[in-house]
This record gives C-alpha cells, structure tokens and sequence, in this order.
C-alpha cells in the first residue's frame, strides 16, 4: 500500500540535498572541531560555513546564530537569557496561551522561581493583537515570547507589530519560529526580534539540530557547562552533521521559497475547500494568515478524532490531531480550548500538513475519503 504522509508539521523527511551534504561528516570528515588537526579542522571549517548559511536564510550576522539540539532547547535557553539579562529589571514575562510546551513549560518553571507569567489568549483564530499586548505589559516587564505561527492551528501572528510594542517599553522580545521558518519569508530585522528559536527537522533537516537566533551583546547564561562551545554558551562536542545538514536543507527551502509556498499554498486551499463541503466541517485558525501547506479541521458528531485518525491511517493517510511530540496527551486542546471551542469540538481536530513531497492526487485521495470516514464515525 502506498502511503501518503501528511504530517509535514510533526516532522519532514531528510531532503536529498541535505542527506548528501551530511553523509562525508560521519566518516571521511569526522573530526572533532575543537582538535587543532586537520581533521577537526576540517569539522569546524564546516560548522562555520553552515553558521552563515543558516545566518543568511534568516537575516542575521553569522555571530548571532548559536547551535542547538532542537527548538526545544532553543526556546528554554533564549527564554533563561533574558530573564536573566533583565533580572535587576523585574520578573513579569508574558506569553500566550497557545505557545508550544517548549515555551509553556519553561515558563511554568519560572513561575515556581518567583516570577509572574501572563498568558494572553488570543481571538477566536489564534490571533494577539497589539494592542491586547501593550494593555498587559507593566513596568516590571523583562520579556515577552509569542510564537510566530502556530502548530496545531496554522496561524502566523503579526510578529512584527508585537515586537514594536515591546522595544516601544524596552522590553525583550522572543519568537518560537519553529514552524515558521523554511516555510514562510523570515527576517529577524524586519520582525526586529531579540532571539528566535528554529529546528532542523521541521524543514527538511535532520532531527537533533536546532538554531538560537539572538542579537543580544551576549548569552549570559552558559545553558551547558564543559567545554565552552558555542562561544561559551552551550558546551559538549558540537553535531557537525546535524548542522551540516540544517544549513543545507534551509539554504533549499530558502532559495525556492515563493515557488514552494504557491504550490503548498494550492494544495492547502484545494483540500480546504473540498473539506468544508462536509457538513458540520469547521476550519480553525486564521483563514488567510496561516502556513501555506497547514490545513486544520474541526468535525462536529464523530467524537475523539483518534478514531478518524487510525482510520487514515488503515487507509495509507498519516495525519494527525495535533502537536506530535504532545499527542497522547491531546494537545491540540490547550490551543483550541484558547481559541474558544468547547471540549467536545475540541476532540475533533485533524491537522493536515503538506510538503512539496506531497501531490494535488493524494489531496484529491484524501479528500475521497474524509467524508466517508466521518459519516462512519457519526454512525456510531
């Protein structure tokens, strides 16, 4: 059976480009980078050269980027950073409700250490507006985290505008861009964002490699303790190929990206369409500021979408309710419960995201059965 993939959010296969670009880092060149031998030099030449790859394909100077494992530790180190830099500040730090756990919990921890947390909920698409931010900030302010685009929904907030308001205070300001960026224009001086947080496997990139973006003078907080890597910010022997190969895969994503987004945005807005024809289909998020290849539904009278989902998947359909790394725990529902809906509505989500891997055939294959798996489910 031919399976179509279409969980581009939870995770993106390895592109060809960027698989050939790693595979010399794990014998011929597999140096460690703080050896003064050829080899290792060889390994940090590499490191450097996809330090200003990943530098460019965002917007940054190639000393701002600092590598990661992940988005995960990107968020949790940019976020201790500041709150530590601004500590002599005060300890009130807002968010939003629909952030990734990456973000929540982090903060969560904070709150345990003395600090104040504010989680503005946002409009019924998974909007925050400006002016909602500027009424929540106080004088004891020290950082402000919104997410660029949303996981589970697909909204892109104004980012921008958010930023404003913050620097207009004097306040830093980070952005979870994990599913942002390779899949929409990303410009950190344009957004004018103080750090921002990326992951590897989310465009094509192998998983275990993530990128800091950060124009703070320094990191204050040394996230991993050993060696000093990473300028002394996060130390132990760096993943050379990881990085390669993040670097490869963006600088891709990044040179086509007009080309790719008109295609996913097609795709996306073909499988919208025909999905909404079922009645009691509702689509979340916001219908024209959202991720090109990201499509999310909400179906009134089958229940728990898990059903809806083993039945994709009996069928070659991999999909998904939400975000992967939280999906035995229903996470689409902190994001949809902020969003407004109910409980029962909210156990009905499907998220569908697209690649370029996937075909206007398999949106129309999808498309064929949805509507009798739903009818199913609501026979029951």
């Amino acid at each position: 059976m031919n399976r179509i993939y279409v969980d581009h959010a939870a995770t993106t296969p390895v592109s060809e480009k960027a698989f050939a670009a790693m595979l010399p880092y794990f014998r011929e060149s597999f140096g460690n980078p703080s050896a003064l031998h050829s080899y290792g030099q060889e390994a940090k030449k590499a490191i450097e050269s996809g330090r200003r790859a990943v530098a460019r394909a965002i917007g940054a100077a190639s000393s701002e980027i600092y590598f990661t494992s992940g988005g995960t530790e990107s968020d949790n180190w940019a976020i201790h950073s500041a709150c530590e830099m601004k500590r002599d500040r005060g300890r009130h730090i807002i968010g939003t409700a629909i952030e990734h756990n990456a973000v929540l919990r982090t903060l969560e921890k904070l709150q345990q250490r003395g600090y104040t947390v504010t989680l503005l909920r946002p409009d019924a698409r998974g909007r925050v507006t400006a002016d909602r931010l500027e009424a929540a900030i106080r004088a004891d302010t020290v950082l402000i985290s919104v997410m660029l685009a949303n996981n589970v929904v697909g909204t892109v907030l104004p980012i921008e505008a958010l930023c404003g308001v913050a620097h207009r205070h004097g306040i830093l300001f980070h952005t979870d861009a994990v599913q942002a960026v390779g899949h929409i224009p990303v410009d950190v001086r344009k957004l004018g964002v103080d750090l921002l947080s990326l992951s590897a496997h989310k465009f094509h990139g192998p998983k275990g490699a993530g990128a800091l973006f950060s124009k703070l003078p320094r990191l204050p907080l040394p996230y991993i303790t050993g060696g000093g890597q990473e300028k002394g910010g996060r130390s132990g022997t760096e993943n050379v190929a990881g990085i390669v190969g993040m670097a490869a895969a963006l600088t891709e994503c990044v040179d086509g990206l007009s080309e790719r987004m008109r295609y996913l945005a097609g795709l996306r807005d073909r499988l919208i369409e025909r999905t909404l024809q079922i009645p009691g289909a509702y689509l979340t998020g916001d219908p024209v500021e959202r991720l090109p290849g990201h499509a999310s539904f909400l179906f009134d009278g089958i229940g728990h979408s898990a059903r809806l989902i083993a039945m994709l998947n009996e069928a070659g359909i991999c999909a998904s309710a939400g975000a992967a790394c939280s999906a035995s725990a229903t996470e689409a529902s902190h994001v949809l419960e902020s969003l407004g809906y109910d409980a029962a509505r909210n156990q009905s989500a499907l998220r569908i995201s697209l690649s370029t891997c996937n075909t206007e055939a398999e949106i129309d294959a999808i498309s064929d059965r949805l509507p009798l798996f739903i009818a199913q489910l609501r026979r029951k």
